[in-house]
């Protein structure tokens, strides 16, 4: 069932204008399906704040048919924020209080900007830890992204992340490594996974922690990763809700700070760009170090760019919310769908 629109979140309206169904409260009051309640806890910087509300926002209204889905956005008041977010903050997220003192069925971390080697040396790492130990007594299940998985990894597990030589930065082939487990079910066994980061926990390290690997990449290293228990903990370290444009974004971020000499020259992402587009770009590149002052040209680009992964981000966040939506019925033992075997409504055997 789609999303409810219970506060005046602009995100919302963007999703209908983008062909997504999204209730009002009215209507959705008007319906007997249950809801499920998924906590956003939004660690970007400003100017991904927004986008990132969005493609989650859209993966969850998007993943499953059986309840209606109210998010509740909130981030930490330690992180660094401008006048716009802010004031965007104050206007349409909760706080950690009230969130707390409501509740949630399933919550999501996202990633977040850093400036220190060690997470711990971080202004946001006591209040994430706080959210990290709630949810951990108090929430179904959390997924953690990117930067949040390397988070709770050193938390709760004593792995810290580590620097690699180059960026982890493209569109990579990953591989299913457990058809079993219900998070990877009806899931294609070879499918692609965005990934942005400079650091990296290791399938050695996830596998000290107990933690369960469900798919990895030959190149990218583990993508999907489980707590002990099946489920309390949803690890990525890609970013499957990326949008087609996102690594363009981010291409051009870096591009342009290179021109000002504020980076060195950016490589291309890889399997994102074709070779119409790579020569696109290494013109762009050429005439801009020559001393010419060109439009980034983005128009041209998006033609050649291609999702393929949103299907596979789609199912997997879709049996995730399954999972939850089983679990929390055993727990307050509502009805179940049918076919679902109460006495053991999550089958990880």
């Amino acid at each position: 069932m789609p999303l409810v629109a219970h506060n005046a979140l602009p995100t919302f309206e963007r999703l209908r204008r983008d062909g997504m169904t999204v209730l009002s409260t009215t209507r959705a009051a008007h319906q007997t399906i249950r809801e499920l309640h998924v906590g956003l806890l939004n660690m970007m910087p400003d100017a991904a704040i927004e986008a990132t509300e969005r493609q989650f926002y859209r993966l969850v209204g998007e993943s499953n048919p059986i309840a209606q889905f109210y998010l509740h956005p909130f981030t930490l008041p330690t992180l660094p924020r401008g006048n716009k977010a802010q004031a965007h903050i104050a206007q349409f997220y909760e706080s950690f209080d009230e969130i707390r003192e409501k509740g949630l069925d399933a919550l999501i971390i996202t990633g977040a900007n850093v400036s220190h080697p060690n997470l711990a040396d971080e202004p946001f790492w006591q209040p994430l830890i706080e959210v990290i130990d709630w949810a951990w007594d108090n929430v179904t299940s959390t997924l953690c992204s990117c930067l949040a998985t390397h988070a709770v990894m050193q938390f709760r597990h004593g792995q810290t992340r580590v620097k690699q030589p180059q960026k982890i930065w493209g569109v990579f082939e990953h591989r299913v490594t457990d058809p079993r487990h219900p998070l990877v079910g009806d899931v294609n066994t070879r499918f692609d996974v965005p990934h942005s980061r400079w650091n990296d926990i290791s399938r050695a390290q996830f596998e000290t922690a107990g933690v369960k690997v469900l798919a990895e990449s030959a190149a990218a290293g583990v993508h999907l990763a489980v707590s002990t228990d099946g489920l309390r903990h949803v690890f990525f370290q890609g970013h499957p809700e990326y949008d087609t444009v996102s690594l363009l974004k981010e291409y051009k971020r870096d591009l342009l700070l290179a021109a000002a000499g504020k980076l060195d020259w950016p490589p291309f992402p890889q399997r994102y760009f074709d070779r119409r587009a790579q020569a696109l770009l290494a013109e762009y590149g050429h005439r801009v170090k020559t001393g010419e002052t060109l439009e980034f040209p983005e128009s041209l680009l998006l033609p050649h760019l291609d999702n393929t992964w949103h299907d596979t981000a789609e199912a997997v966040v879709g049996n995730w919310i399954g999972c939850v939506y089983q679990v929390t019925h055993a727990e307050r033992g509502l009805p179940f769908m049918p076919g679902v075997d109460p006495h053991n409504p999550l089958d990880l055997s």
